[in-house]
This record gives structure tokens, C-alpha cells and sequence, in this order.
């Protein structure tokens, strides 16, 4: 794992939470992306080499609606950079911790993920993010 990527924060409403980070940070949201296949509306802040994703669900019965209501608004998950997410799902899975998910799907911010069930890491749910490189896009 390189570094942190993100760190995730459930929240009810995005356009009310916006103008809250964007104060605090002192700094725009510069994206919001839907990621339908997750039923979720995301907001991106970057404060430094750090980002924060606000994460608002688009369906009552969602994932993270359905969290909200169990735990409330609030830190959702870390994700991590990596390099090799095939590579690092088979360590992780090597190592005895459980996949949510048993192939990397598309998120966010172009980038593919895999999350680990929290359950085998003391509660937080972690997230593994790994750009996503297209095979026609040139380096400057």
C-alpha cells in the first residue's frame, strides 16, 4: 500500500455538506461524480497531498443510506493507494482477511477498488484504489 487515498465520509445530504467541507477545508469541492453501480452521489476535496470523499446515497435503500441509519453521518471508510490491486487483493486474502468484493470494480474518481470486510480489521472498512491507466492516453 502507497499511501492514504481518501478518506471516506457518509453524509445525508451533499448539498448541504459541500459548502461544511469546503469551509472547513478552504477549499473547493472540485468534483462530484454518481457512481450508480454503488447507488451514490460523491463530492472530492483535496486538502495537500490528501483528499476527502463525501459519499451521499441515491437510493433509500443503498448501502450507505442504510449505514446512516444504523451509525449515522460520518468517517465510512480509508482507502489506500496501490500499485497492484490484483496483486494486493491475493496478499490480503493470503493473509486471512475477507474481500467484499472478489474482483476490483470501477469507483470513483477513475479509479478501481476492492473493499475489505471490516469485520477482520477492527471495525473500519477499508478500501484498496489503484488508477485507473488507459493504454491510449499520453504522458506529458
Amino acid at each position: 500500500m502507497n499511501k492514504i487515498e481518501h478518506i471516506g465520509i457518509a453524509v445525508n445530504d451533499l448539498s448541504v455538506s459541500i459548502p461544511v467541507f469546503e469551509k472547513l477545508l478552504n477549499t473547493p469541492c472540485y468534483k462530484t461524480e454518481e457512481v450508480a453501480s454503488e447507488k451514490v452521489m460523491t463530492a472530492f476535496f483535496k486538502t495537500g497531498e490528501s483528499k476527502i470523499e463525501l459519499v451521499a446515497s441515491t437510493d433509500p435503500e443503498g448501502v450507505i443510506a442504510k449505514y446512516i441509519s444504523k451509525k449515522g453521518e460520518g468517517m465510512h471508510h480509508i482507502a489506500f493507494d496501490v500499485t497492484d490491486i490484483h496483486a494486493e487483493m491475493k496478499r490480503l486474502v493470503a493473509e486471512g482477511f475477507t474481500l467484499l468484493n472478489e474482483t476490483p470494480k470501477k469507483g470513483a474518481d477513475n479509479k478501481l477498488v476492492c473493499f475489505l470486510h471490516p469485520k477482520g480489521t477492527n471495525g473500519v472498512l477499508i478500501e484498496l484504489c489503484q488508477e485507473i491507466h488507459h493504454p491510449d492516453a499520453h504522458v506529458l
